[in-house]
């Protein structure tokens, strides 16, 4: 597959959104393929064995991004920030899920032994992560955005801020403020 510029992706985009399915299936294999990309960095945390897989985790993306109606896709940052931020959901969903399951939600009986193999903690640091975000977004919904669009879709300050409407300088002081506010929040966990 040949490699595909930023602006070729926002065009797609925009010919799939006037209702170019034509667009949309060349459109397929290039967004895939960085959903992929993503989804690869998101689980590379996650613990040895997690049940939702890489794949599993870009397919659910990809459903849900191509299901929506009426999005006016502006450019391939947009596309993908969404994509980052459906992710971050699905991961986070599943964490809660599991660790509802870990305080007798369905309960599954293990041994000792077997219990010593299973992983809570990225869960957990997921779980925590995610409200701390809530609570950041009740002060700065934009500072959401850009962690979401750089830390979990790993774009760059000048895609983060042509997704956002905003300068560059702008989305860096959002980066800096909320990786600093977000420390701060993480750190009080661990003292309660």
């Amino acid at each position: 597959m040949s490699v595909c510029s930023p602006q070729e992706i926002t065009q797609l985009l925009v010919a799939w959104n006037k209702g170019d399915l034509k667009a949309l299936e060349r459109l397929t294999p290039l967004v895939y393929t960085e959903l992929h990309r993503l989804a690869k960095h998101h689980m590379a945390g996650e613990r040895p064995g997690h049940i939702l897989q890489t794949t599993a985790l870009v397919n659910e993306t990809y459903l849900r991004l191509i299901d929506w109606r009426n999005v006016d896709w502006r450019n391939r940052a947009h596309f993908f920030g969404m994509a980052a931020q459906i992710m971050r959901r699905i991961l986070v969903d599943f964490a809660r899920d599991r660790r509802r399951e870990k305080r007798g939600g369905e309960a599954l009986r293990v041994s000792m032994s077997e219990a010593n193999h299973i992983g809570w903690e990225r869960s957990a640091d997921l779980v925590a992560l995610d409200d701390a975000l809530q609570a950041l977004e009740k002060l700065s919904a934009r500072q959401v955005r850009v962690v979401e669009l750089r830390f979990f879709a790993g774009l760059s300050y000048e895609e983060t801020a042509e997704a956002l409407n905003v300068s560059v300088g702008t989305a860096r002081r959002d980066w800096s403020f909320a990786q600093v506010w977000l420390f701060r929040e993480l750190s009080k966990g661990g003292r309660r």
